[in-house]
């Protein structure tokens, strides 16, 4: 599955973010919001796959422009084709329920963008894992998938032009596109010659719950928005508003929701859970400032009897 809890918390918080209604409005179009750019994710991770697929396209393509030249040298006529036949790309290409997927997806049209295509098929073959890796003209399994994985890693996935690019197309897609690489990358050392035909169809979510999660923790937050804004005001009188970053009155919302509505989650692993957000999202000093405050009222909590966490080791 590509999709982790922290990473469901940090699209409840761009939707939250970008909410301008109040705790009575009908909240399914922002439902619908959410849930569509959560699922957004699996286009990225899709037009990376077929990424991979036009760059043997292409490479295929160099190799049949230099037979045909019209002062062929014995290399050009007789090519090292082991790139080409690297059997990753052949299993990824013959992959039967990948290719419905990639045929019916109206978001991914590479010719329109094919500078993308030379510029890591370049990218590639500049590289020193790709001249060491042609040295012999023969390889095993092993050694296609150790060399793809490390072209992946250290070439694809770094490549800043690359990384434009996805930005111009979708501007969420760049909180996606380490999870998508992390999945890319796990699939890949995963896969094996007899692989199933879903190895290239991961799971958006690891089960119904994390789905049911997302919409509950958006929800709860805004219909429950008046009252956790009043524990907030009464733990930040000292702070003027206007200094608390809205993105960390977004997390603290988040966080007090899940102590309170949440009681299967740990109150250690929601603190966790928001300060590493903040750190990656908000100001240097958010996770200090947030962590101040829930600790706090957890406290408070406790003493009050609040805290209805069920199972053990949870508070």
């Amino acid at each position: 599955m590509m999709l982790n809890r922290r990473h469901i918390r940090v699209k409840v918080m761009q939707t939250i973010y970008a909410f301008k209604g109040s705790e009575s409005d009908d909240l399914s179009k922002d439902e619908k919001f959410l849930l569509f750019s959560i699922n957004n994710m699996y286009n990225l991770y899709l037009l990376l796959i077929s990424l991979l697929l036009e760059v043997q396209k292409k490479a295929e393509q160099n190799i049949e422009k230099k037979q045909k030249k019209h002062l062929a040298t014995s290399e050009d006529k007789n090519p090292n084709r082991k790139f080409v036949n690297n059997q990753v790309f052949q299993l990824i290409r013959d992959n039967e329920e990948l290719k419905d997927v990639l045929k019916n997806n109206k978001a991914i049209n590479w010719d329109l963008d094919s500078e993308y295509v030379d510029i890591i098929f370049k990218a590639i073959i500049k590289s020193d894992l790709y001249i060491d890796y042609m040295k012999t003209r023969t390889s095993d399994f092993k050694e296609d998938k150790d060399f793809f994985v490390d072209i992946f890693k250290d070439v694809i996935a770094p490549n800043d032009k690359l990384y434009e690019y996805i930005e111009d197309k979708n501007l969420t897609w760049l909180d996606d596109l380490p999870t998508v690489n992390t999945t890319i990358l796990k699939l890949l050392r995963k896969l094996k010659p007899n692989s199933s035909n879903t190895h290239f169809k991961p799971k958006l979510y690891k089960d119904i719950e994390d789905k049911e999660f997302a919409i509950k923790l958006f929800r709860k937050t805004i219909l429950n928005k008046s009252a956790i804004n009043k524990e907030i005001s009464q733990k930040t009188k000292n702070w003027d508003a206007d200094r608390i970053a809205n993105l960390d009155f977004v997390l603290l919302q988040m966080g007090i929701c899940e102590l309170l509505h949440f009681s299967s989650i740990p109150v250690k692993v929601t603190i966790n859970e928001y300060l590493e957000i903040a750190k990656e999202y908000s100001t240097p000093k958010s996770s200090i400032f947030i962590n101040g405050i829930l600790d706090k009222l957890i406290k408070e909590y406790k003493t009050s009897g609040t805290l209805n966490k069920i199972g053990r080791g949870l508070m």
